[in-house]
């Protein structure tokens, strides 16, 4: 279903609610560090349900969606260095000019040369038969030898996400109990990275019994159902009555939330890595006299040559986290089985060209 060379198909943002593969004009390089790429694999995130659910603003009408992918550079600006046509690279979520004070500080979510979320966001996005990236020597990554596409893609965003803005913000530590809000794909991933140090007890919390149950495959000790037990005595009870070292929120409503600065001992941390699109109460009354300390996270990507590393050594298991496999034209059924995740049982969806 390819294009006539000048054009291609992707999937296109009409407004809340409304989306469409489409054929549309073809990328071109237009920036000096720009590559294009050949989108070979790609797949869909919960942040694009929330863009559907009109909860993200700034991507407006006809914005080509999708921020993560694995493909084939086709061709690269003459300011391009270290990516060549070719080369067979992850496409990062998140785009690092590498030069701005943020990106010298490794915050590349953060950039303001021109870079951080713009993929799918301010920029047309990954889903797609052909890519964009700007800043293509600091925002793509080598795929190395000996695994699959499906699980470097992994790695384009729910892998340092749930590693960075869950595990290592919330500064998990051998011995912790870290209770992990939320079994869709970033729970999981925080569950799979919160295991890498050893805590005595990770304890999975969601409402659908099929996501805990892979939540058990990716590590946790403990699962609950908030519908039939009390996670809150479940965790005292892991506590001798303090709650846990370290929440993780990976849902993004304000229950979950609440929820986590609920779970979490005096001196606690509750990481946040859901993505919001409303209020959450925070409840300083209670929270003022704990020393709580609450973070909050836009994934940077700084983790991601280690969580390379990790899958090119087998230490970490990302091919579980695929379920569902799609032909590129087959974006909308896609959608649909990522979107009913409760029937369809999906973790994550992956289509190929």
């Amino acid at each position: 279903m390819a294009g006539n060379g000048s054009s291609m198909h992707a999937v296109v943002y009409h407004g809340p609610g409304r989306k469409s593969w489409e054929e549309v004009p073809k990328p071109v390089v237009e920036d000096d560090t720009d590559a294009v790429v050949k989108v070979d694999t790609v797949t869909i995130c919960g942040t694009d349900l929330h863009i559907l659910k009109g909860d993200v603003a700034a991507v407006t009408d006809g914005r080509i969606l999708g921020h993560e992918a694995v493909g084939t550079v086709e061709s690269v600006g003459p300011g391009v260095k270290n990516v060549r046509p070719g080369d067979h690279v992850l496409v990062s979520c998140i785009t690092a000019c590498g030069a701005c004070r943020y990106c010298r500080d490794g915050s590349y979510g953060q950039c303001i040369g021109g870079g951080g979320w713009i993929l799918g966001h301010k920029i047309d996005g990954t889903q797609a038969e052909y890519v964009r990236v700007p800043f293509a020597d600091t925002s793509t990554y080598a795929v190395p030898e000996g695994v699959t596409d499906e699980e470097v893609l992994m790695l384009a965003d729910i892998g340092p996400t749930g590693y960075e803005v869950g595990v290592l913000n919330g500064r998990v530590s051998p011995g912790d109990v870290v209770a992990v809000v939320g079994a869709g794909p970033v729970g999981l991933s925080a569950i799979m990275g919160a295991k890498l140090f050893s805590p005595s007890h990770v304890v999975a919390i969601d409402l659908a019994d099929a996501r805990l149950e892979a939540a058990k495959q990716f590590g946790a000790d403990i699962t609950v159902n908030p519908s039939r037990e009390d996670a809150l005595e479940v965790v005292r009870s892991l506590t001798e009555g303090l709650g846990a070292d370290v929440t993780v929120e990976a849902v993004g409503v304000a229950a979950t939330f609440e929820q986590c600065a609920e779970l979490v001992r005096p001196g606690g941390r509750v990481a946040n890595v859901g993505v919001h699109g409303g209020p959450a109460s925070l409840h300083l009354e209670d929270l003022w006299i704990k020393n709580v300390t609450i973070t909050t996270g836009l994934v940077d990507t700084y983790s991601t040559p280690t969580l390379l590393r990790l899958l090119a050594t087998h230490q970490v298991d990302l091919a579980r986290f695929v379920t569902h496999r799609f032909a590129m034209a087959d974006f909308m059924k896609a959608y649909d089985a990522f979107a009913q995740a409760a029937d369809t049982g999906a973790l994550k969806v992956v289509l190929t060209s």
